[in-house]
């Protein structure tokens, strides 16, 4: 036999041994059932370890678990942050927010974010965008879909599920006493398996940071700290930190949570979407002068 067989051979056998090994814990475990969570997890990190899964795997293995402990309030869109259409707005004015936010639904509202009509998906509005009804004719009531309303406790993994059976996309947040506390999207669910999603419209949009006032701006947490730094004139530190959620996280000294608040200088970060592995959104505002 030569040298090259003979490494092989001892090469099938170092990945049978790891693999046996792996597995005798794996039966010796499994003889009661894993009890706890934690006793799932360990498993898994265990076939990592043993390279029968990799890093993606294991991390999406993670958010599936967690999506049992974690509630629609942990990551849904807050309600200040949520692109609405009003009733009486003309069909001008809906393709100006429609195209300018990029998203594909929307709330249907009333008088106020309480009063939600219905849902206004984006396709629908494809057969006006070659001409323009007259004035007067077009009625958006006509392309209002029921809304979907779930509570804060709602388990993430409950409404995945929801969201599946019924084919719908978006609900609408209530709290306690009944009120719109925000809305969340299919979308949002999953990133807490696989991570951030990116569509088209994301990279297009190119920008990290967005204007809402002279004084706020949401800032995703992926940006870069020397972006951040050039936009508002600032000096964060760039030797320890690449994104500014790692330097907030830092000022934190802990995983924050939604609506925790931290101040340097003229800047207040504001955590406007996290979960229990990174920052997703914050709010930042400028003090005055």
């Amino acid at each position: 036999m030569s040298n090259e067989d003979e490494e092989d051979d001892s090469s099938h056998h170092r990945d049978d041994a790891s693999i046996g090994g792996w597995w005798r814990r794996v039966t010796q475990r499994l003889a009661g059932g894993p009890r706890t969570r934690d006793d799932l997890l360990e498993l898994l990190r265990d076939a990592r370890e043993a390279e029968l899964v990799d890093n993606d795997a294991m991390s999406m293995f993670e958010g599936i678990v967690q999506t049992t402990e974690m509630h629609v309030r942990d990551v849904m869109v807050p309600r200040a942050q949520m692109v609405t259409i009003e009733a009486e707005w003309s069909l001008e004015k809906i393709f100006e927010v429609v195209i300018e936010s990029g998203h594909s639904r929307f709330p249907v509202i009333g008088d106020s974010k309480d009063e939600v009509i219905g849902t206004l998906l984006a396709k629908d509005l494809l057969k006006f965008s070659a001409t323009i009804p007259a004035p007067g004719t077009f009625d958006l009531a006509t392309l209002v879909r029921q809304a979907t309303f779930v509570p804060e406790s709602k388990r993430l993994n409950i409404l995945l599920k929801e969201f599946r059976r019924s084919r719908n996309h978006m609900a609408l947040v209530v709290d306690e006493y009944g009120g719109i506390a925000g809305l969340i999207t299919i979308e949002d669910v999953l990133e807490q398996i696989v991570g951030e999603i990116d569509d088209e419209y994301d990279e297009a949009e190119g920008s990290h940071i967005l204007k809402q006032d002279e004084r706020r701006f949401l800032v995703n947490a992926l940006a870069d700290v020397e972006e951040f730094n050039e936009y508002f004139g600032v000096s964060l530190p760039t030797d320890e930190f690449d994104t500014v959620g790692g330097y907030v996280m830092h000022l934190f000294g802990h995983m924050p949570k939604r609506g925790e608040s931290v101040t340097v200088d003229r800047l207040t970060f504001n955590v406007q979407r996290a979960d229990t592995r990174r920052i997703h959104q914050l709010m930042v505002t400028l003090s005055p002068n």
